[in-house]
């Protein structure tokens, strides 16, 4: 009998390579996220949307890194440095041609 279900991830790489605007929503709640403290879930999110935007190959030539260490760096434990993750959000931003913007917001 043939498989009945499919991989979750491969769905997700699937929407965002036909949904730009899927792609922009994900690193925007992956901004969110770092920014707000959850670091690992930042992290694996931007793992997907690298992986379905520019790829482990172009995030390394940009960080001067091998692939190898791109990947370790997305992942749960990866421990990247403020300016990796500078530049993973800055080739992703530019890929998706999209300008990221913060604000802050007071809370009652």
């Amino acid at each position: 009998m043939g498989q009945l279900t499919v991989d979750s991830s491969t769905t997700l790489q699937t929407r965002i390579k036909a949904d730009p605007a899927f792609a922009e929503a994900l690193l925007r709640e992956a901004t969110d996220m770092f920014l707000n403290g959850e670091a690992e879930a930042s992290r694996l999110l931007l793992r997907d949307v690298v992986n379905a935007t520019v790829g482990f190959e172009q995030i390394a030539l940009a960080t001067n890194r091998p692939s190898k260490s791109v990947h370790r760096m997305l992942s749960a434990r990866g421990n990247p440095t403020m300016e990796s993750l500078s530049v993973v959000f800055s080739v992703i931003r530019k890929v998706l041609n999209v300008t990221i913007e913060t604000r802050i917001v007071h809370q009652a």
